[in-house]
């Protein structure tokens, strides 16, 4: 049974990648901050175990590579999901907001699959990084954000080149726009429409059809996919000025 870490896992995309991959017969390690909602992810699941740590601290993460392994004894897929979405003008972006969302959002990233490397090697194992459709598109309000994001794709790119030799694959994932509860929460209707129209697809996505992706990635049937940033996103990326009176 092959086993995959998840960070970020209590919630949204990191345990609807987590539900498709039991489905699929692995058995998951769910590594989270929030310990109430990781206690009841793990409680409502077979086949996992879960993990409480911060991704920003080298020796949290070292404990959570050994507590896995310890637990599981190989791990051959690692998804870095764990993000902090923070949004602001640059000019109230103050050093600390910055450093909060690079420590979770780039060094997470950087930590734990330095940290997992040895087993992936092992393993031959699979990373796919969770990056952003901010890392792709400049926005407004995500000077930290988008600029962590699109690090994260850069760094996918160095464990390509790098691990390849290793057999380890390494890819990146850009979701767009995603239905999830907080994106329900803070979206008025005028951002819901606005999305739609830019959307080839004309919807959101789901966290399922995120995970579908993530899921494919650290399977056999990518095996020869390594280096690839795929926006998971309705075609939002593809996108130019995309007037909505040239579409009539």
């Amino acid at each position: 049974m092959k086993t995959a870490l998840i960070t970020g896992a209590a919630r949204g995309i990191g345990l609807a990648t987590a539900d498709v991959l039991i489905e699929a017969g692995w058995q998951v390690a769910l590594v989270d901050r929030d310990g109430d909602a990781l206690a009841e992810a793990v409680t409502t699941r077979d086949n996992v175990h879960g993990i409480f740590c911060d991704v920003s601290d080298p020796d949290a993460v070292d404990g959570m590579i050994t507590e896995t392994l310890r637990h599981f004894g190989r791990i051959d897929g690692l998804v870095n999901n764990a993000g902090v979405a923070d949004f602001g003008p640059i000019e109230e972006t103050g050093f600390d907001r910055w450093k909060t969302v690079m420590e979770t959002n780039l060094d997470g990233v950087f930590l734990c699959t330095q940290a997992a490397t040895p087993a992936l090697k092992d393993s031959r194992g699979a990373i796919v990084n969770i990056a952003s459709i901010s890392g792709l598109r400049a926005s407004t309000l995500r000077v930290a954000y988008g600029t962590s994001k699109a690090a994260v794709i850069q760094l996918t790119l160095q464990q390509a080149v790098e691990l390849g030799e290793y057999g380890i694959r390494a890819n990146a994932v850009c979701p767009g726009p995603v239905k999830t509860k907080l994106a329900m929460a803070v979206h008025s209707q005028d951002i819901i429409d606005a999305y739609h129209d830019a959307i080839p697809l004309n919807r959101y996505g789901s966290e399922r059809e995120i995970a579908d992706v993530i899921a494919f990635l650290l399977s056999d049937k990518a095996s020869f996919v390594t280096g690839q940033t795929i926006a998971a996103d309705g075609g939002f990326e593809a996108t130019g000025v995309g007037l909505p009176a040239l579409r009539k």
